[in-house]
């Protein structure tokens, strides 16, 4: 009998056996499944498949799991069960940290699983954004957190990113002066507007045909920023 027909589910995990048990309980069940073997390749189906929950195992090949869900929190509120061997409590922490919804430990009960699995969906739906912005002059990739202009990859400082994305994630509508600030240095520096002003111009130069005249990365006076 089936579940909850059509509800897409990521696996990422790179052990055969875990993945083929998972497949056939997920199938028989309605799920939609695919499954990734490394974190890059989570990554892109992520973007591609749109799955509304992901299981994912943090021993990967290629980086930590920690970091996957990085990489996805930085598009998407999709949950993310995570399956690990790693019995510390510090791992737990930092998986949860990194916006993790939930943390079940191998060997696992296929029951358990399955009711954790409910849980996180019953959450109810998350918003998906689009893991790729594209403007006439640069496209921002939200997933690897890359930004590339005519090809080659632009080298952004950490808060230059941390203004981006913001925006990226929040593309066409206007973002506060007070919000940015607030997010990307924190709640003591909500009044120091003139980071904002110093920020764009850096923004601008690196990524506009035009900095003194920009089409994308745009001032509305007195309120606050939008990228179109």
């Amino acid at each position: 009998m089936t579940e909850s027909p059509s509800i897409r589910i990521l696996v990422v995990e790179d052990e055969p056996q875990i993945v083929r048990a998972l497949r056939i309980n997920l199938k028989v069940r309605g799920y939609d499944v695919v499954a990734a073997a490394s974190g890059a390749e989570a990554l892109r189906l992520a973007a591609d498949f749109h799955p509304e929950v992901v299981l994912l195992d943090l021993g990967l090949p290629d980086f930590d799991g920690v970091e996957v869900i990085g990489g996805l929190r930085g598009w998407t509120d999709v949950p993310i069960v995570v399956l690990s061997a790693r019995t510390d409590s510090a791992d737990t922490v930092d998986a949860l940290d990194a916006g993790a919804d939930d943390f079940v430990t191998k060997p696992f009960e296929m029951d358990v699983l399955l009711a954790r699995l409910r849980a996180a969906l019953r959450r109810g739906p998350r918003a998906v954004e689009d893991a790729v912005v594209e403007t006439d002059s640069f496209t921002v990739d939200l997933s690897s957190k890359t930004v590339t202009r005519g090809g080659d990859v632009v080298h952004l400082t950490r808060t230059e990113w941390g203004v981006l994305e913001l925006l990226a994630r929040n593309c066409g509508k206007l973002v506060s002066q007070r919000e940015i600030l607030k997010t990307v240095w924190g709640p003591k520096h909500e009044r120091e507007t003139h980071y904002l002003r110093i920020y764009l111009a850096q923004l601008r130069q690196k990524l506009e045909d035009d900095p003194s005249r920009p089409r994308h990365l745009l001032t509305e006076t007195g309120m606050g920023y939008r990228l179109k």
